[in-house]
């Protein structure tokens, strides 16, 4: 009982590392766009 106890108290805390993995790499990417430089000279006319 306690083996079975100890794999879901793993699991539960594999989940939880791997969603604020994925929320932190969400909010770089958001940082990432935000902050990045404006591309010129393109050759589109304004």
């Amino acid at each position: 009982m306690k083996k079975l106890l100890l794999v879901a108290l793993a699991a539960v805390a594999g989940l939880f590392v791997y969603r604020q993995i994925q929320a932190d790499r969400a909010e770089q990417d958001l940082w990432t766009e935000a902050t990045d430089a404006v591309p010129t000279g393109s050759g589109a006319s304004v």
